[in-house]
């Protein structure tokens, strides 16, 4: 009797664990494709904007529009897939 009331509750705290495990597994899915999508919509502003190459041909804002560029590149890197193609 007392073994059965105990693997009873084992099972009921292991079935809470994978519940919630599996709900925080999908926010933080949910916030990384959040967050590609926001990556290639900078990355995309910033393609538009200097369109002209004005921005990355002056010596002062070039070089900050360049380490811009350059940090994108590691996000995109940093997120392990491919987003230059959507």
């Amino acid at each position: 009797m007392i073994v059965e009331i105990v693997l009873g509750l084992l099972v009921l705290m292991e079935g809470y664990v994978i519940w919630n495990l599996t709900r925080k597994t999908e926010m933080l899915e949910t916030w990384v494709q959040s967050f590609s999508t926001k990556v290639v919509n900078v990355r995309n502003e910033l393609t538009e904007i200097d369109a002209s190459g004005h921005f990355e041909a002056d010596d002062e804002i070039g070089t900050i529009f360049t380490g811009i560029k350059e940090i994108i590149s590691d996000l995109e890197e940093t997120l392990g897939e491919d987003i230059n193609a959507s």
